[in-house]
C-alpha cells in the first residue's frame, strides 16, 4: 500500500496560539458541547471530485496546474485505484469521518455503460474492502450527468428520450453502489437541468420529466431498500441560464407541485446561495423552517466574481450564522458538512490540500462554538420574540388564529387609529454579533 502524503502526519488540535500550519487551532474533535463531540456535531466530509480529481483548472486555465503524488500513473484504472488509497489516507490523517463522490469520480467512463459499470464494481469493491480497516464512511454519493457530451441538452430534462434513459441508468447504478458502501444520503445535482432559450424549449415537458425522473428514483430507493436520505442541491445560472433548481424556494415549489416534498431534503451550498443573490443563511433558514435542510456543501464564493469559485470557507461570520441554523434544526442526522471546495490554482502543492481543509474545519468549528453561545444566551431570539409580540395578543392573536377578516381589521383600525412602529435595531444587533464573534461575549 502506497503512502501518498508522506510529509504529513496525523493532524492534531494544538489550540489558537499554535504556529503549526498542520494543526487545528479551533477544531477539537473530541470536545463535548451540548452532549455531543465536535466530530458528531459537524460531520465533516471530503469532496472526492475537488480533492482527488481536481487539477487546478479554471475558466482561463484549462490545463491543470496541480502537482499530485499520483501524477506518474498513466493507466486510468490504476490511477482510480491509487486515488482510493489517497482518499482514505487523506481522510484518516486529517481526521475527517466522511467522504462524498460522483460515480465518474471514482471510476473512469469506458466505451459503453456495461463496461463502465464493471469499472464501478471493481472500484466499489476496493473501497468496501478499504472501509473494513478504516473509520471513514460515505456521507453521500451522486451521479455526474452533466460532464459528458450526451448531456449537452440536460439529463432528465433533455429533449432526447434516449438521454433521459441513459441518465436513469446512471442514477440506478450510482444509487446501488451508494447503498452498498453504506452511504447515508444520495444527492441530485441538476448540472444541466435548465435551458438557454424558450425558442427551442418545451418547459412544461421538461419539468414534468424531471418530476417523473425523481419519482422513479424514489420508487427505486424503496425497491432496493436504501434507507438514506434523498437530497436535491439547488444551483442557479451556471452552466445554463435558467436552472430549474435555481434556489431553495424554487426547489420547494417544484417538489410541492409534483407531490415529492416528503421524499427530498436540500443539500445547500454556500457558493450557490451567492450566485442566486441570497445569503448562505437565507438558504439554510428557508430550508430549515420547511423541514427540508438535510446537508451542507461547505464552501464560499467570491462576491466580486459571478461564477462558482468553490473556495474553502474561512469567513467566521458566515460559518457562525450557518451553524445557528443547523443547531436550531436540532443538528444533522444523516447530513453533514461536505467541503465542496478546491484550493486555488496557485496553491498547487499536495500539502495545500491539508491547509485548505484545516482552514475550513477550524472556521466551522469556531462558528459552531459561537453559534452555540448565541443560541444559549437567546439574545437574538429574545429580540425577535419581542419584535413580533403584537401577534401573541389582542388583534394580532386573532389574525394568527384566523378569527379576524378584513371587516374586523378595518373596525380595529377605525377604533385605534394610526399604529405605532418600533425600530428594527439592525446596527445594534450586528454590533452584538461582533461581540460574540470577536470573543467579547
Amino acid at each position: 500500500m502506497s503512502e501518498y502524503f508522506k510529509n504529513v502526519s496525523t493532524i492534531k488540535y494544538e489550540g489558537p496560539k499554535s504556529d503549526n500550519p498542520l494543526a487545528f487551532k479551533y477544531y477539537k474533535p473530541d470536545e463535548v458541547i451540548g452532549g455531543k463531540t465536535m466530530e458528531e456535531h459537524l460531520r465533516f466530509a471530503v469532496a472526492y471530485w475537488h480533492t482527488f480529481q481536481g487539477r487546478g483548472s479554471d475558466p482561463f486555465g484549462l490545463d491543470g496546474a496541480a502537482l499530485r503524488p499520483w501524477d506518474h500513473i498513466t493507466d486510468e484504472m490504476d490511477l482510480a485505484k491509487a486515488k482510493v488509497e489517497a482518499n482514505f489516507e487523506f481522510c484518516e490523517k486529517i481526521g475527517v469521518p466522511f467522504f462524498c463522490f460522483h460515480d465518474r469520480d471514482i471510476a473512469p467512463e469506458a466505451d459503453n455503460l456495461r463496461e463502465t459499470n464493471k469499472r464501478l464494481d471493481e472500484i466499489t469493491a476496493l473501497i468496501k474492502d478499504r472501509m473494513k480497516n478504516s473509520s471513514v464512511k460515505l456521507l453521500w454519493g451522486t451521479t455526474n450527468a452533466f460532464g459528458h457530451r450526451r448531456f449537452t441538452h440536460g439529463a432528465s430534462t433533455s429533449n432526447n428520450a434516449a438521454v433521459f434513459a441513459y441518465a436513469a441508468a446512471q442514477v440506478k447504478k450510482a444509487m446501488e453502489i451508494t447503498k452498498e458502501l453504506g452511504g447515508q444520503n444520495y444527492v441530485f445535482w441538476g448540472g444541466r437541468e435548465g435551458y438557454e432559450t424558450l425558442l427551442n424549449t418545451d418547459m412544461k415537458l421538461e419539468l414534468d420529466n424531471l418530476a417523473r425522473f425523481l419519482r422513479m428514483a424514489v420508487e427505486y430507493k424503496k425497491e432496493i431498500g436504501f434507507d438514506g436520505q434523498l437530497l436535491i442541491e439547488p444551483k442557479p445560472k451556471e452552466p445554463t441560464k435558467h436552472q430549474y433548481d435555481f434556489d431553495t424556494a424554487s426547489v420547494l415549489g417544484f417538489l410541492r407541485t409534483y407531490g415529492l416534498e416528503k421524499d427530498f431534503k436540500m443539500n445547500i451550498e454556500a457558493n450557490h446561495a451567492t450566485l442566486a443573490a441570497h445569503t448562505f443563511q437565507h438558504e439554510l433558514y428557508l430550508a430549515r423552517i420547511n423541514n427540508a435542510l438535510g446537508s451542507i456543501d461547505a464552501n464560499q464564493g467570491d462576491l466580486l466574481l459571478g461564477w462558482d469559485t468553490d473556495q474553502f470557507p474561512t469567513n467566521i461570520y458566515e460559518t457562525t450564522l450557518a451553524m445557528m441554523e443547523v443547531i436550531k434544526m436540532g443538528g444533522f442526522t444523516k447530513g453533514g458538512l461536505n467541503f465542496d471546495a478546491k484550493v486555488r490554482r496557485a496553491s498547487f502543492e499536495p500539502v495545500d490540500l491539508f491547509y485548505g481543509h484545516i482552514a475550513g474545519m477550524d472556521a466551522f468549528a469556531q462558528g459552531f462554538k459561537i453559534a452555540y453561545r448565541i443560541i444559549e444566551d437567546g439574545v437574538f431570539d429574545k429580540f425577535i420574540s419581542e419584535r413580533y409580540a403584537s401577534f401573541t395578543k389582542g388583534i394580532g392573536k386573532d389574525i394568527v388564529d384566523g378569527k379576524a377578516g378584513f371587516k374586523e381589521l378595518e373596525a380595529y383600525v377605525l377604533e385605534n387609529g394610526e399604529p405605532e412602529i418600533t425600530s428594527g435595531r439592525q446596527e445594534l444587533l450586528e454590533a452584538i454579533l461582533n461581540q460574540y464573534v470577536l470573543g467579547y461575549k
